[in-house]
């Protein structure tokens, strides 16, 4: 594991699900709402803001660099990523180039996150089929991983024209920019990411207790593969509502999440999370952070004992929620958690005064 305490962060799809009883919300409307959060959580010192990637009419983001060039712009210290970036259906060529722009715009504040995506839209709308959605993923993921590395490149692969000799430009202001790995939770997803040593992100939509065996399959990949354990980050991403107190989280939050999960989730099948399962989600162990404060350092850490990882992204902006809640949330995340869990996950090290 990496020596360092946690670090705490937030990111959104764009969603843009009608709010109960209420109206959907513009796309033009929902893109300035989320740089208004990103630059509150920058002031508020939270550490990364994510912007996903989706091509349906009920998400306003197709395009995280566009997004975070113009929240590059309105702040000053927060580390900017896709969340994700759809690799499989992208030109390596042209998302290290755009993401290299960001970097160089944000001075150096840049990562991708690099996924297959959850939605298969993208498939037909670039030209890709669906049958080679494993083997473009790790075709282009090798060709990323080598732009990041080399100015110049000579490759060739199945899905796109062979390189030689190419220089790809602009250079990120980083030495290479950082590259995650999103997963679902299959094992073959964990061992690709830890044969790369790439950090990972794990997704918690259901037990967290299942993802124990997957966080030591990924970290004995990359070990088996020659890479240093401090080179294998481990982030969860969770959705997340956090609020004064535990009722008034539960009571604000529910209409909302009910909805969003009947309208994104295949298992539902539309129909709304019944308010026991809601409830089931919310408990200690469960994989939705729901609650107060304490809660949610509690399970933040529960979470950190077992999985040992070192970043935690909150998913908001679900089912509509509005933007008053939603900041206030944020802040309530800022102030009341961060804190806390940096000074319980902050290696003992790290605790030394210099005089």
């Amino acid at each position: 594991m990496t020596n360092q305490a946690m670090e705490i962060g937030l990111f959104t799809f764009g969603e843009l699900t009608r709010s109960p009883g209420g109206d959907v919300v513009s796309p033009e409307r929902r893109l300035r709402e989320f740089i208004d959060l990103a630059v509150l959580a920058d002031e508020a010192g939270l550490d990364v803001f994510g912007v996903g990637e989706h091509h349906r009419p009920d998400f306003a983001i197709s395009s995280p660099a566009v997004v975070l060039a113009a929240i590059a712009q309105a702040t000053t210290r927060i580390r900017l990523t896709s969340t994700v970036t759809v690799l499989s259906t992208a030109d390596p060529v042209r998302v290290y180039e755009d993401f290299a722009t960001v970097d160089l715009i944000s001075q150096g504040r840049a990562e991708i996150t690099a996924g297959r995506g959850a939605y298969v839209e993208s498939f037909a709308l670039y030209g890709y089929a669906l049958e080679d959605y494993n083997d473009l993923f790790d075709e282009k993921l090798d060709l990323l991983l080598r732009l990041n590395r080399e100015e110049h490149v000579t490759w060739s692969g199945r899905f796109r024209a062979p390189l030689t000799e190419a220089g790809v430009y602009p250079r990120a202001r980083q030495d290479q920019l950082p590259i995650w790995i999103a997963v679902g939770g299959t094992p073959a997803s964990v061992v690709r990411a830890g044969r790369h040593g790439l950090p990972t992100y794990f997704a918690i939509l259901g037990e967290p207790e299942r993802f124990v065996d997957l966080a030591a399959l990924y970290r004995r990949s990359g070990l088996d593969a020659g890479f240093a354990a401090s080179d294998l980050r481990l982030g969860v991403t969770s959705h997340f509502y956090l609020d004064e107190t535990s009722q008034g989280a539960r009571a604000t939050f529910y209409p909302y999440y009910s909805r969003y999960i009947g309208e994104n989730m295949p298992h539902a099948r539309g129909a709304p999370l019944s308010r026991d399962a809601f409830d089931a989600w919310a408990a200690p162990h469960g994989a939705l952070f729901c609650g107060s404060a304490q809660e949610i350092v509690d399970k933040m850490l529960w979470e950190h004992e077992i999985l040992g990882h070192t970043r935690f992204l909150a998913q908001v902006g679900l089912g509509g929620l509005p933007f008053k809640e939603t900041a206030r949330s944020i802040e309530l995340l800022a102030t009341e958690v961060l804190p806390v869990v940096r000074r319980a996950t902050r290696p003992p090290q790290a605790n030394v005064t210099i005089p």
